[in-house]
């Protein structure tokens, strides 16, 4: 079996996320990493919050906090909120550790020492209103590219053009508004990208064939535009030290590395906390990141949106190459593009839209879990709207799924007794059954691993599908007026497959799964995968096997519920 490394974009400190940043990295890396580990696979999956840079300091300052302490408090917050959505992470770091910061500075070292860095003397924007220097996201204004007017001095959220501050109209102060900004002059290092582009070309040739179109095209997008130098370092009082052995004048004017530059170092970071949490030492994290061959026998997949692929498809590896040791490589980047709220942005200030904590104020995570991935931006942008929201969980959780359960297991309990029944034999209707289901498995398992995660719900959705049609065609509450063992012999089959989509649901819906797999009284690790020969089979659950009639797994969702829902949360806008 390989060995999978898997990991999501990491959330900024600032602030709780909304429901598009959580389908388009998070939640989908976790149901690939459910998947990989029923299969039996050696799986990490690896994530942190994003705690450097302007978003923090700007965080903690409109709440008066100390920006470390407002960072530990931000990340034990998000930590409860992906804990709640079941994100089975293996370690959730935090950019701002010490594992990081040293891999950070070795990694600046590096790269110093093979001529990829240089210090420059720059015209940066200085505010007299407030003091000091201002890095790219404490200035704001309006993009000359698509005339967005609350751009960043970093990059365009509207049409994510990168920019610099001073490309910016009519800029601004983040910090005090103030328009009164001068252009001074100050000393940066700057990462020589320019020199790695056809180190990079050559290796996204490579690689990127199998990527989404979404994400190759970005990456050769950029590569083509080419690669330019770019600064890592910023005036700021929260970061990365730039180490004074190396840099000694300019870590004496307290410079500090660019978010961009210490972020993705700090997916190798997280796994080095990881491995150092473990009191027997036995984790390896060089393993997944280091070796010879750069830990060929790692398959690396990263999950992420649109907006992130620039920094992950090419600046990182850039960065990997320019160091010249052997550091792992992405193999297969998945990207998604918005979540959109009635087509247009989540907005805190607004109050348009959800956001992630208040997702579980109203309902449980699984019934997130599931219309998102169901309904994933892979293609192309996805509107959510409450009206579509409330017909997927009727339709799809509560009628197909939920309503199975309860039905197959509160009638065999009424008539037969708290074990499954046994019957007569499987016929010629279980046999026809068992193919379908085994080819509905194989699709499933297709979609997953090509990481098609709509294509996969739609499989998904219909093996549910399957047993509802199995269940009409043979109508055991009919039967059993007339022959009792082939009404058992219906619900036992009808039990099977409650148990077949317990283990193959688990990757979407793990809490739902797990109270239908423990409704029956198995022994051993019921979640393992299930062959297409043994669910071919439907004979997981014997004749005999006690169980339970779990409470409703999914209630449906009224029309005052929506109403409640919209008037909550904005609707379509006028």
């Amino acid at each position: 079996m390989a060995r999978h490394l898997i990991t999501s974009a990491l959330p900024y400190i600032n602030g709780i996320k909304h429901l598009g940043n959580m389908v388009g990295s998070m939640l989908p890396a976790d149901v690939y990493a459910r998947y990989l580990r029923q299969r039996g696979h050696d799986v990490l999956y690896i994530c942190a919050t994003d705690e450097h840079g302007t978003p923090a300091e700007l965080a903690a300052k409109e709440q008066g906090l100390p920006v470390d302490a407002f960072c530990a408090q931000a990340h034990d917050a998000q930590k409860a909120v992906y804990d709640g959505f079941g994100l089975a992470f293996d370690h959730f770091g935090r950019s701002s550790s010490p594992q990081n910061a040293e891999l950070t500075q070795h990694f600046a070292r590096k790269l110093n020492e093979n001529g990829f860095i240089e210090e420059r003397a720059i015209r940066q924007v200085y505010s007299p209103a407030d003091g000091r220097f201002l890095p790219d996201r404490y200035v704001e204004g309006t993009c000359p590219h698509c005339g967005y007017d609350k751009a960043r001095g970093d990059q365009c959220e509207n049409c994510t053009r990168v920019l610099d501050p001073t490309d910016l109209i009519e800029p601004r102060s983040a910090i005090s508004g103030s328009t009164d900004l001068e252009v001074r002059e100050t000393k940066h290092l700057f990462l020589l990208q320019s020199r790695l582009q056809g180190e990079v070309e050559a290796w996204i040739d490579e690689v990127a064939d199998e990527w989404p179109q979404l994400a190759s095209s970005i990456a050769r997008k950029w590569l083509t535009e080419g690669l330019h130098d770019r600064a890592i370092t910023r005036d700021l009082d929260w970061g990365v030290p730039v180490p004074a052995d190396t840099w000694p004048d300019l870590a004496a004017e307290g410079k500090v590395f660019y978010v961009w530059f210490d972020a993705p170092i700090e997916y190798i970071g997280s796994t080095k906390e990881w491995a150092d949490q473990d009191p027997t030492g036995a984790r390896d994290w060089r393993s997944w990141w280091y070796g010879p061959d750069g830990a060929d026998d790692v398959r690396y997949t990263e999950f992420m949106a649109k907006d992130n692929v620039p920094f992950h498809s090419v600046m990182f590896p850039a960065t990997e190459m320019g160091v010249r040791e052997p550091w792992k490589k992405v193999d297969h980047l998945k990207a998604f593009n918005w979540l959109t709220y009635y087509g247009g942005k989540f907005s805190t200030s607004q109050k348009r839209g959800v956001f992630t904590d208040q997702a579980l104020e109203i309902l449980p995570a699984d019934y997130w879990r599931y219309f998102l991935m169901a309904n994933a931006p892979e293609s192309d942008d996805t509107s959510f709207t409450w009206e579509h929201f409330t017909a997927t969980v009727n339709k799809d959780l509560a009628d197909t799924l939920g309503n199975f359960v309860n039905r197959v297991l509160s009638f065999s309990k009424k008539r037969f007794g708290e074990e499954v029944p046994a019957g007569a034999p499987a016929g010629e209707a279980e046999a026809r059954l068992g193919e379908q289901i085994a080819e509905l498995l194989a699709e499933y398992e297709a979609q997953m691993e090509a990481l098609q995660f709509r294509k996969a719900a739609a499989a998904l959705r219909a093996l549910w599908s399957a047993g509802n049609s199995y269940l009409e065609e043979k109508a055991p509450w009919l039967e059993i007026k007339t022959d009792k063992d082939a009404a058992a012999l219906t619900l036992r089959t009808a039990m099977n497959l409650i148990h077949l989509y317990a283990v193959v649901s688990e990757p979407f819906i793990p809490t739902s799964a797990k109270a239908m797999r423990t409704a029956f009284a198995l022994a051993g690790d019921t979640a393992t995968w299930v062959s297409r020969e043994e669910a071919k089979s439907l004979d997981s659950v014997p004749a005999g096997t006690r169980f339970i009639v779990p409470p409703v797994l999914f209630a449906k969702l009224t029309d005052d519920d929506l109403e409640s829902y919209k008037e909550r949360f904005g609707g379509e806008p006028a």
